[in-house]
């Protein structure tokens, strides 16, 4: 289904407060992802650091194309089991489809928060802003890092009704927040915050498999200035600690109810690198 008929939003939070620095000089994670995803929101600086990682780890394409592929069937299966309200917190530099579109297409009233803290993603925010005509999206400026002030955004209050079971989505965001404190702290707020039925979906890069070359290729982030930290399986598992996983649990992402629309048949635990998993509150 072509969501792209439908109507613009116009819920974007800091659009318009005049001109952004968006240090094209220097590499940023979200530009070296849409890099690795074949997307062209990119530049010199994200390209040589993306070429790092990927002399370093050359699965690292693998490893962002699965991880994306998790999202689109995670999204799908909660819109499929009834959820209605999704949360996406560090969405990234748009790719097609995104999350809103994937809902949507089992879901059409689906409504759907878009939140990050870069500003090249505000700057390309109205495609994420394409919903059907019964649904609605909306795109909030926020860190992840300071969830009170991201649940009390004006996007998020006037599109999601936070009395009621919200899809919560961290894809690939937690191992941007070094620390074993802060990033649980973060998600234990969320957790808290969300009523019973809401759902927690995590992808998370690991070491498990081949820490070596993640550990070289992850030197390539540090260098631009962005420090990735790799977290276990153990690790990864307690972000989830009283919620109930939803089937297949704690998984690596290709692994994770794969569909015959994607072939993942071929692909190892050590290229896919990251963990994912659902689970539901209580």
């Amino acid at each position: 289904m072509a969501v792209d008929e439908g109507p613009v939003d116009d819920a974007v939070h800091g659009a318009g407060d005049g001109a952004v620095d968006l240090e094209l000089d220097r590499a940023h994670s979200a530009r070296m992802y849409d890099y690795f995803l074949g997307g062209t929101t990119n530049f010199p600086a994200d390209r040589e650091s993306a070429g790092k990682a990927m002399a370093a780890f050359p699965a690292v394409l693998v490893a962002a194309r699965t991880n994306r592929q998790f999202m689109h069937r995670s999204v799908r299966r909660l819109a499929q089991l009834g959820m209605r309200q999704f949360l996406d917190v560090g969405t990234g530099i748009p790719t097609s489809p995104n999350l809103h579109e994937i809902a949507q297409e089992t879901a059409p009233d689906a409504r759907v928060v878009y939140t990050d803290n870069d500003p090249i993603v505000l700057t390309h925010a109205q495609a994420l802003l394409r919903s059907t005509p019964e649904g609605r999206t909306a795109y909030a400026q926020c860190d992840a890092q300071h969830p009170e002030l991201l649940l009390s955004a004006r996007e998020v209050r006037e599109t999601l009704d936070l009395e009621r079971p919200v899809a919560l989505s961290l894809i690939a965001l937690l191992h941007f927040v070094p620390g074993e404190r802060a990033a649980h702290d973060i998600v234990e707020h969320f957790k808290q915050a969300l009523p019973s039925g809401s759902t927690l979906t995590v992808s998370h890069v690991t070491p498990d498999f081949d820490p070596g070359a993640l550990a070289r290729a992850l030197e390539a982030y540090d260098a631009a200035g962005t420090p990735v930290q790799a977290r276990t399986r153990e690790e990864f598992t307690r972000f989830f600690d009283g919620w109930e996983l939803l089937d297949p649990g704690v998984t690596v992402t290709h692994r994770w109810r794969p569909d015959t629309e994607r072939d993942l048949s071929q692909v190892t635990d050590a290229e896919a690198a990251c963990y994912a998993a659902v689970a539901r509150k209580p």
